[in-house]
């Protein structure tokens, strides 16, 4: 189990004056470790005798896939701590054990939340450690720039992929059958259902003032990075013509009544609509097949899948809601090791078959989208196969969207700034903008650079 960090509080300050890109949490960047100790920390070389690793997932199943590595693998063993999901209390946690050299050697973190897990010094570039470079090729390819940061493996990896939120819109299918309506494949065409669907006493869906990752999933999918990177600057863009299109479509649904605005997602009032037929579409990720089914019941057979409607007809370009890596901390004794577990536990036909079973993640790996689950007709959606829609969408994410190092700051303005918008307090345009300003502050208050 690892109690030890790799990196003193002034490498930590190195690294983040480095802006991220100079980040090496195994060697830290001058007066941390020795020499001897950086280069044995590169080659990650397994370690002599047995090895107890500590684990710390929110995915619900995850004991079953551990105790599995652990009958197959008696010298490493795997202790897992279930915790609660990341901004529910785990990152914040997970911070506090990196401070107090009492890290996990391993940890669950979100494709968003990498890059201020690096910022930190809290993560192990695993690229030296064995079978982890050559395993990339086995992950749907926009995950891997998730994990590498774009950087091909230049710049180290950062974690192993583990699932993902391909986006697809989940629609009603009686209801829109009855009333003559087509599955709609353009966003104009979408907002021309949503206005035949009112006529009908109905929501075309709810637009949540508490889901920012949902907004940013629609923005993914018209190619509006929110961060790019300028040598070793950060330049936000949240406010971008392709973010702009975004806004001002939703805006005009706003404005014209044509989404609930009272709903938040996940909430009993959503379900209730849900099963009232209410609100008739979610566009959302693969995962949400299982929100609906669980907790939309009396609705069962009437539910379709069609892909996201796209911006320009004859396009195919999709977001992506959520997903995952397994990420091997930087205080850990055995990253060889750690490396050894996150990928087999990504990759291993039975493990993911499990996780995908119990914990419902739909996985990063290639070889996962073939899982004969994901194959099947689904009963609740008509018997429909799902999956096959959400296959297609996974292969259409763009792979060049770019996280920053501090999202949770950059959610938070967006969160607010919607919840207003919402009321009327101005637009969404206007909150892109105010968002905008206030991630420039944000990175700015941790000492990196900003470009232009």
């Amino acid at each position: 189990m690892a109690m030890r960090a790799h990196t003193s509080p002034m490498a930590r300050r190195c690294m983040i004056g480095a802006a991220v890109v100079a980040l090496t949490a195994a060697t830290g960047c001058g007066g941390g470790d020795s020499g001897d100790d950086a280069a044995a920390d590169a080659s990650c070389k397994p370690s002599s005798g047995k090895v107890t690793l500590q684990y710390w997932s929110w995915v619900p199943g995850m004991q079953e896939a551990v105790d599995l590595w652990n009958g197959q693998n008696p010298d490493v063993q795997v202790k897992l701590k279930t915790t609660p999901a990341g901004n529910a209390g785990t990152y914040q946690n997970m911070s506090n054990a990196l401070k107090a050299d009492k890290a996990p050697d391993l940890g669950q973190i979100e494709y968003d939340s990498l890059a201020s897990f690096r910022l930190k010094g809290g993560l192990r570039d695993i690229a030296q450690c064995p079978g982890v470079s050559e395993a990339q090729e086995k992950f749907v390819d926009w995950t891997r720039s998730q994990v590498d940061f774009g950087a091909g493996g230049e710049d180290g990896i950062w974690a192993v992929p583990q699932d993902t939120g391909p986006m697809a819109m989940f629609y009603r299918k009686d209801v829109f059958d009855k009333l003559g309506i087509e599955a709609p494949t353009t966003w104009e065409e979408y907002a021309a259902a949503a206005r035949e669907v009112k006529q009908d006493g109905k929501y075309i869906t709810h637009f949540s003032q508490t889901d920012p990752n949902w907004f940013t999933g629609l923005l993914w999918q018209n190619q509006a990075t929110m961060f790019e990177r300028d040598g070793d600057a950060w330049k936000v863009t949240v406010d971008r013509p392709e973010s702009r299109q975004v806004a001002d479509y939703w805006q005009k649904l706003i404005d014209d009544e044509l989404v609930a605005t009272d709903l938040q997602g996940f909430s009993p009032a959503l379900y209730k609509a849900w099963n009232s037929g209410e609100v008739v579409t979610w566009v959302s990720a693969a995962w949400g097949y299982s929100t609906i089914r669980d907790n939309a019941k009396s609705t069962e057979g009437k539910w379709a899948v069609a892909p996201m409607p796209q911006w320009d007809a004859g396009d195919q370009r999709a977001g992506n809601w959520g997903g995952s890596t397994t990420a091997v901390l930087s205080g850990t004794e055995h990253p060889a090791e750690a490396a050894e577990f996150a990928l087999w536990l990504n990759t291993d036909p039975e493990a993911l078959e499990i996780l995908n079973r119990e914990g419902g993640l739909y996985p990063a790996a290639k070889a996962g989208l073939d899982l004969p689950a994901l194959k099947q007709p689904v009963d609740f959606y008509g018997k429909q196969k799902i999956f096959d829609v959400f296959a297609q969408a996974s292969a259409d994410v763009d792979t060049d969207f770019t996280w920053g190092p501090t999202m949770t700051d950059t959610y938070r303005f967006l969160s607010d700034g919607t919840a207003g918008a919402v009321g009327g307090e101005g637009t969404l345009g206007d909150v892109l903008k105010q968002t905008q300003s206030q991630s420039v502050d944000s990175l700015r208050k941790q000492s990196l650079d900003v470009a232009d």
